[in-house]
């Protein structure tokens, strides 16, 4: 397995089934058909076929409706309420919010293989409302990452995050993908 004691692409060992962990993508709102949708879909396509060589498999997305409470707030509560039915089953939390740490790919690669290496067999990588994550969420989660400080609409981020799911099975395989 990729751990810290070995390099991705080097001296891995072939991941069992029991090995793998599962990550599922939560997202509130959903994505309407044309060209981005198109292009998470191919990204979400080489990441189920390639991750689980290295013990990652791809779980799917799941939408949740925007609330439609009047105050954000309430929007942002409603919306956690949702995605804890979600977590109940034990599974990690992942949050992605401008207000998280940005990582770099190798990085975020990293922290997926250690995640998996530590035993974590689910993983919600969420990403919110228009409104943001509520606070409580923010506080649970196993870690809050950022795509940057810039605002990004959400069809944008689903891509990014796509594009770096598949990115970090190649930087965990050894695959040339990844050229930094």
């Amino acid at each position: 397995l990729i751990g810290p004691r070995t390099q991705p692409g080097k001296d891995c060992a072939p991941v069992k089934s029991w090995d793998w962990m599962k990550i599922a993508i939560h997202a509130v709102g959903r994505m309407k058909a044309g060209p981005d949708k198109e292009l998470v879909e191919r990204y979400l396509d080489r990441f189920a076929k390639s991750g689980p060589a290295v013990g990652l498999e791809f779980a799917g997305v799941l939408e949740t409706a925007e609330s439609r409470a009047q105050a954000a707030p309430e929007r942002k509560r409603e919306e956690a309420e949702r995605l804890r039915t979600l977590l109940a089953g034990g599974a990690t939390l992942v949050l992605l919010d401008e207000r998280g740490k940005n990582l770099s790919s190798p990085d975020f690669a990293s922290r997926l293989g250690a995640l998996r290496d530590d035993g974590k067999r689910q993983l919600v990588i969420a990403i919110g409302g228009a409104d943001g994550h509520d606070a409580s969420l923010r506080d649970a989660a196993a870690q809050v990452l950022s795509f940057g400080a810039l605002t990004w609409p959400h069809q944008l981020v689903r891509i990014m995050l796509a594009e770096q799911l598949y990115r970090a099975t190649t930087i965990l395989s050894g695959h040339p993908y990844h050229r930094a």
